[in-house]
């Protein structure tokens, strides 16, 4: 997906979600209406984060840009589903068990420590459980065979790398989705409201992508940034055990606060790094810059995954 493309396109997918929180607001009233803005920044700026991840496998598994528009359709289709199972799981538990607010609470508390600290830079999403169960399971090709998970030769089913790729971005988005279920049922306790703004951030997650490819290394902050929100959630929640409800309001504006000041930070000190000394900022031709176009290949997970890590 071209630069522009995916811009454009992302500006929709932001518009028709706001759009829908708009129906929201109309139809079950304003309380309604701003735990789904909430949610839905929440899981918008949380998303960020799959953005990096994702960069981070392409290019261990040396994707070509053309077939990662093919991985990231069906990686929403799953993440969808999945959240669905998750969120519905989710809202059971915690009105069946009220105590189970202090065990999200905690674990929330624990993710955003965990972000604060940093990655483990040596991760490599090769060298996946789930990915080598999957060779064990299916012979494989020695190479892409262009956007295909499959292809069969001599009569035989073999699976391509792509196939593998797929298992690690589905198996990572479930590992996030651990992370931003109990974030958004900090915001909202309707199953609903939780998972139609978990369905639009997650919709708009491929032109996400492509918007941000080429800028990905220039988020330093932006882990900062969410550590925060997820800490701010978590104690939310460890309040609402208490009694304490926290109003939606100052829900907005921690989120708003916390993904603006990190992403400006990030680019500011970036900018001054890199472009600094009267030098000009170079055109980005397909959302990638020159210098990140030829580093792609060899740019450190440490640099790229500014983000949570297991």
């Amino acid at each position: 997906m071209p630069f522009k493309e995916a811009m454009w396109l992302s500006a929709f997918w932001v518009a028709i979600s706001l759009a829908f929180g708009g129906f929201v607001w109309v139809v079950a009233g304003p309380s309604a209406g701003g735990e789904y803005l909430a949610a839905y920044l929440l899981e918008k700026s949380l998303s960020l984060d799959n953005v990096f991840v994702f960069a981070v496998i392409f290019s261990a598994f040396a994707v070509a840009r053309e077939y990662r528009y093919h991985v990231l359709f069906w990686d929403v289709i799953g993440a969808l589903v999945a959240r669905f199972v998750f969120i519905l799981a989710g809202t059971s538990l915690l009105a069946a068990f009220d105590w189970l607010v202090f065990v999200f609470g905690a674990f929330l508390l624990f993710t955003a420590l965990r972000m604060f600290r940093g990655h483990d830079e040596d991760a490599d999403p090769r060298s996946s459980r789930v990915l080598g169960l999957v060779g064990r399971v299916l012979p494989t090709t020695g190479d892409h065979r262009g956007d295909h998970f499959f292809v069969r030769e001599n009569g035989k089913l073999y699976a391509t790398p792509l196939l593998a790729v797929l298992v690690v971005v589905e198996t990572t988005d479930i590992l996030f989705a651990i992370d931003s279920v109990p974030a958004v049922l900090a915001v909202t306790s309707s199953a609903f409201i939780a998972y139609s703004s978990n369905a639009f951030a997650v919709l708009g997650l491929r032109a996400l992508y492509f918007a941000l490819e080429g800028l990905i290394d220039r988020f330093v902050y932006l882990h900062y940034g969410l550590g925060a929100i997820l800490a701010f959630v978590g104690a939310k929640l460890v309040l609402w055990g208490f009694g304490v409800h926290v109003p939606v309001v100052v829900s907005l504006l921690v989120i708003l606060v916390g993904i603006t000041v990190s992403i400006f930070a990030s680019l500011l000190a970036t900018r001054t790094r890199k472009f600094g000394g009267g030098e000009e900022l170079e055109e980005r031709e397909n959302g990638e810059a020159p210098e990140a176009r030829r580093k792609r290949s060899s740019v450190p997970d440490a640099e790229l995954m500014g983000s949570r890590r297991r």
